[in-house]
């Protein structure tokens, strides 16, 4: 075989796939892989002349995603394939021309979701099989396009619109914090959409799943979803964003993390797994227990918290032992599961909320007890003001979110005399009283963390 037949590549190529109608998108070039990719997003199957087909929308350009190539494809295959993260999915595969260099070839290409990828392509070794050489050391070794050529071939086609579609996945569209989520994503110029959750059901299918609200609209254009999910919607919720997550639309804080950091149990092991300190815990299922579970969280007063608890509510103040063990047995009587904690009485009703976004503490407040009750919480009489949070604090409260793989998450603190203790970290937490306390504005911080996570930039052309 004659080594000057072959095209010298770098690690990241400009190439064109005629078929497609798209005269220019840059692949990175992976021998390592076996299957080619493009991202791809609104797939639909339909049937043309007896034969399966797809429709799908293609964002060519990095970093860009007014510009849309609408194509359709007769199905070639469908396979299973892994992703970036070991996970095998279901593919469609279509057969089109590739173009790069001064030749033209037809490859096999699967249609996936590489939203959070670099490059909108992918060139695995199948397609340069006895055509390409690769030499990882450079990057582009071929045509390199200008600004101004990239917008002569794309000009015409992009969007009218000039920001994203955001769908707000809550219950109650009075509420401060989200009314204020939906008016900071509107002041950043984009369109946002209130989804009651209870009005929407879900199409489980392995090719084309959907999701449908009241009335049967099909949801198939939304950029991304930033679930507000009450605690009694937890489980629906999460299925919900499964699937929303599934057809690949970014979710900001997922379903796995928002159901982990619900289940105070596995929440705390998981902190406690990772080194981040918490008040002595406790749980067991036997009342025959009860004893030495209060003896194991340093004897009364202690806390009683529900697995689920939120906002405060499902929490109880044991102040002796033997009202400790009369809570503690009747929540066992009643099959309900509940974690004891130690009673850190030097935090004098305080805790602090840092509120994360993106990994980055935004604000923090401290919370002051109302007089006679012994937990921080504005929702039940407490008080907010601004505190400025130690090196130790902050980091306690990006490594709680990073644990849980939170985007967007409010991190309850208390200072005791061995340091800081987390309390508990919210997957939905509220706006109003830490926007009220220290004049920021977290509602613009979360649009914005969302901008950068889709790549969106309010200056491409």
């Amino acid at each position: 075989m004659d080594i000057n037949q072959f095209i010298v590549v770098g690690s990241e190529e400009w190439c064109s796939l005629p078929e497609l109608g798209i005269p220019a998108i840059k692949a990175r070039v992976d021998s390592g892989a076996k299957t080619s990719a493009i991202h791809a997003s609104n797939i639909t199957k339909f049937m043309k002349d007896g034969e399966q087909w797809v429709s799908y929308e293609i964002h060519p350009i990095q970093k860009n995603r007014k510009v849309i190539i609408h194509c359709s494809s007769k199905v070639h295959d469908t396979r299973m394939i892994k992703n970036t993260s070991g996970v095998s999915e279901k593919r469609y595969v279509i057969k089109t021309a590739l173009h790069i260099g001064d030749q033209t070839w037809d490859i096999e290409i699967t249609l996936a979701n590489r939203d959070s990828m670099g490059f909108k392509m992918l060139l695995g070794r199948e397609a340069m099989n006895g055509r390409i050489l690769v030499n990882p050391g450079e990057g582009t070794r071929l045509k390199q396009y200008s600004r101004e050529e990239i917008t002569s071939f794309y000009g015409d086609l992009r969007e009218t619109k000039k920001g994203l579609k955001i769908a707000l996945l809550a219950s109650n569209p009075e509420l401060y914090s989200n009314k204020r989520i939906i008016e900071a994503g509107q002041e950043r110029g984009h369109e946002v959409i209130f989804l009651n959750a209870e009005h929407c059901y879900m199409k489980l299918d392995a090719q084309n799943p959907e999701v449908r609200y009241r009335g049967g609209s099909i949801l198939n254009d939304i950029d991304a979803v930033i679930p507000r999910i009450k605690p009694s919607m937890t489980f629906y919720g999460c299925a919900l964003l499964r699937q929303f997550e599934s057809k690949g639309i970014f979710c900001m804080n997922d379903a796995s993390s928002i159901a982990q950091s619900r289940d105070k149990l596995f929440a705390s092991q998981l902190l406690a797994k990772h080194g981040v300190q918490i008040p002595i815990t406790g749980f067991a299922k036997s009342p025959s227990d009860t004893k030495d579970l209060i003896h194991m969280v340093n004897d009364a007063p202690l806390i009683i918290k529900l697995l689920e608890s939120t906002q405060g509510k499902g929490v109880v103040l044991a102040e002796t032992k033997k009202a400790a063990e009369s809570v503690i047995n009747a929540f066992k009587s009643l099959q309900t599961n509940i974690l004891v904690q130690e009673f850190i009485k030097e935090s004098d009703g305080k805790d602090i909320r840092c509120f994360v976004v993106d990994g980055k503490v935004v604000a923090s407040m401290m919370r002051q007890a109302q007089k006679g009750e012994f937990r921080a919480n504005i929702h039940q009489g407490g008080t907010a003001s601004t505190v400025r949070i130690t090196a130790e604090e902050k980091k306690m409260a990006l490594k709680a979110a990073k644990v849980l793989n939170l985007q967007v998450a409010g991190v309850d603190i208390i200072r005791s005399h061995r340091g800081p203790l987390l309390l508990e970290v919210n997957s939905s937490p509220g706006l109003e009283g830490i926007e009220g306390a220290t004049g920021k504005d977290i509602a613009d911080s979360m649009i914005e963390a969302v901008e950068k996570r889709l790549g969106f930039s309010r200056n491409d052309p």
